[in-house]
């Protein structure tokens, strides 16, 4: 876990790890995509502005249903809801986001929409794998506890940690899952010292923080009873999922693109819905959720956007690839 990179110099700025990772897988798909367009014979820098809006259309629906989605956070500060280097953004979202807006870019332009939407499928795969790897270095994303040999750790007081040093209601647990003392929650006062909890209102009041910590619980919390349990690496399955799903869009668009355009971006909808369905049930931070639009009730939101994506990529299959008739009665020129 680094989410920090490193400082600039004098200007004493932080390059996030995340935010590094978003941008490197940026660039990558978008260099694949303009390869991919330029043997289509299609202009390259249309899908390069395509996808430069639709990274902005989709940073902004993100954090929308961040925000949404965990809005008690934002209760009382209300212009933390712009403070997107503190982290915050759901990946459903922005795809969401992005898909909506090149919809309406295609068809401004006059674009051929569904070669567009295969490439986008190869392009938004490779650069969510990349976003995966960021969510690792910062930290968020985390799974549950696991026995496997390949399980991780992440550090005191991470995301993951508190998620199970507190009760956690959301997930439909009354107990925290790893015990600490009170002494290891309470506030800092004005003259910065440390005023410890009692066992009554622990779990109302902040973890320590690390430099406040003695000796012997420094050790307990990185060697001893009260490290981090051991948890599934999400981040990385979800990351290997991706890149995975790029190459069997890249594959099904040379193989099907010309006889069945449309056909690649409507299979990866299909196939990431259920990868992320069942990854989900290995993560640790989504709370489980009753709205009244749920298919799954007491699943989570991103599961129950995955079914609603599958249903939408079996839908579009039918309508793009197998009976495409129905789309050139509509739209004759696309």
């Amino acid at each position: 876990m680094h989410p920090e990179l490193f400082e600039i110099p004098f200007l004493h700025i932080t390059v996030k790890s995340y935010g590094t990772m978003m941008v490197i897988g940026f660039l990558v798909a978008v260099s694949l995509m303009r390869r991919m367009m330029k043997k289509a014979g299609q202009n390259p820098e249309w899908i390069t502005n395509g996808a430069l809006y639709a990274l902005m259309a989709g940073v902004v629906s993100s954090r929308v249903f961040y925000v949404l989605h965990h809005s008690s956070q934002f209760e009382g500060n209300f212009f933390r809801v712009f403070a997107v280097w503190e982290g915050g953004l759901e990946f459903l979202g922005g795809v969401l986001g992005a898909v909506g807006f090149l919809l309406v870019y295609c068809w401004v332009k006059k674009l051929p929409y569904r070669l567009y939407f295969d490439v986008l499928a190869v392009g938004l795969m490779v650069g969510a794998g990349f976003g995966r790897i960021g969510c690792l270095l910062n930290g968020c994303c985390y799974g549950r506890p696991a026995d496997v040999p390949w399980a991780i750790r992440f550090p005191y007081n991470s995301l993951a940690y508190q998620s199970q040093v507190y009760p956690d209601p959301a997930r439909g647990r009354t107990e925290p899952r790893l015990k600490l003392p009170a002494e290891y929650f309470g506030w800092q006062d004005r003259q910065g010292g440390w005023i410890a909890a009692t066992e009554a209102n622990k779990y109302n009041a902040p973890l320590k923080p690390f430099d406040k910590l003695t000796d012997a619980q420094k050790r307990a919390v990185t060697q001893g009873d009260y490290r981090c349990l051991p948890v599934h690496p999400t981040q990385i399955y979800s990351s290997i999922n991706l890149f995975a799903m790029a190459a069997m869009a890249y594959g099904l668009r040379r193989w099907l693109g010309q006889r069945m355009p449309g056909a690649a971006m409507s299979m990866t909808l299909m196939v990431y819905g259920v990868v992320r369905f069942c990854e989900e049930m290995l993560r640790d931070d989504n709370p489980f959720e009753y709205a009244w639009w749920m298919l799954y009730r007491g699943g989570t939101i991103s599961q129950n956007i995955s079914i609603y994506l599958f249903l939408v990529g079996g839908v579009l299959l039918f309508v793009f690839a197998i009976k495409p008739r129905i789309l050139e009665k509509i739209y004759p020129s696309r």
